[in-house]
């Protein structure tokens, strides 16, 4: 593996994104390209050993801080548009189809964790670019809101739609991991924000992407924690349910949280990531 590499990328509206790349040696050919969508107030960079495993597996990997996160632009948590991240996310697939992928013929997977699960899979549902594979880790398909939460996210996005808030987020339920919680706190490219019309995003588009399992047609692997606090794991169970066993293979990890790549055990996860990259998805 060569050095990883940052640069700004210029969207339509002119905003720009940092976007990161993993490469393999120049002379080597890509079994893929794996292009990472993080979460809601996180960061791309949290995702370097991700990146650094896939590498060793032949792939090569790309991953880009979304709107509003981490080095990109845009104010923390806030959408211009409600659709803004899965248009930013084609933008982002037409570059690296182009740049990455054609040169050596080789497929793109798309992997989402967590909000970026649900961007992802929302984009692959929609059709908006043919990719050729689709990794979900604990991917935001029911947000867990109570009835009241809704009333309000219904009411804030009419009357101030990019009103920020924080999103209670408790970092001791990311990771059994006693040293990620305060990893995640200390770092200052995380942030707690979220706005109304990312919090509908987040609520119109998990129903959507559930219902839409029946029909799902693209090779997936959806991983989902059976202890997860952040993101009811009813939704991946649901979706899990609905969608061509064929098509969709799905593994809950019980006892774990949130974010199964940051377990304090997270060999198995890796070991099902693989395994399912190794049948060629």
């Amino acid at each position: 593996m060569v050095s990883t590499t940052q640069a700004p990328f210029t969207l339509r509206d002119g905003e720009n994104l940092a976007v990161y790349d993993w490469p393999l040696h120049p002379a080597q050919r890509p079994r893929a390209v794996v292009l990472i969508v993080h979460g809601l107030g996180e960061h791309a960079w949290r995702y370097d050993h991700v990146a650094r495993r896939l590498n060793a597996w032949g792939f090569q990997v790309r991953a880009y801080d979304q709107r509003g996160h981490g080095e990109s632009g845009g104010a923390r948590g806030v959408l211009p548009a409600d659709h803004a991240l899965l248009a930013d996310l084609a933008e982002v697939v037409d570059d690296t189809r182009e740049n990455l992928c054609n040169p050596w013929a080789c497929p793109m997977v798309l992997l989402g964790h967590s909000m970026g699960g649900l961007v992802a899979a929302r984009f692959v549902a929609e059709r908006l670019r043919p990719v050729e594979g689709l990794v979900l880790s604990s991917p935001a398909l029911d947000p867990g809101l109570s009835g009241w939460q809704k009333a309000l996210i219904a009411v804030l996005y009419r009357l101030a739609p990019n009103l920020a808030v924080g999103n209670g987020l408790d970092a001791t339920q990311l990771s059994h991991d006693p040293a990620v919680a305060p990893a995640y706190l200390a770092d200052p490219r995380n942030h707690d924000r979220i706005s109304a019309r990312l919090a509908r995003f987040i609520e119109r588009e998990s129903a959507f992407t559930v219902a839409a399992a029946p029909r799902w047609t693209l090779p997936t692997l959806l991983m989902y924690a059976g202890a997860d606090a952040l993101v009811h794991p009813r939704g991946s169970r649901q979706f899990a349910a609905a969608a061509p066993p064929e098509v969709v293979h799905s593994r809950c990890f019980d006892g774990l949280y949130h974010e199964l790549f940051n377990e304090r055990d997270a060999d198995p996860v890796f070991e099902t990531l693989e395994h399912w990259l190794d049948q060629g998805f």
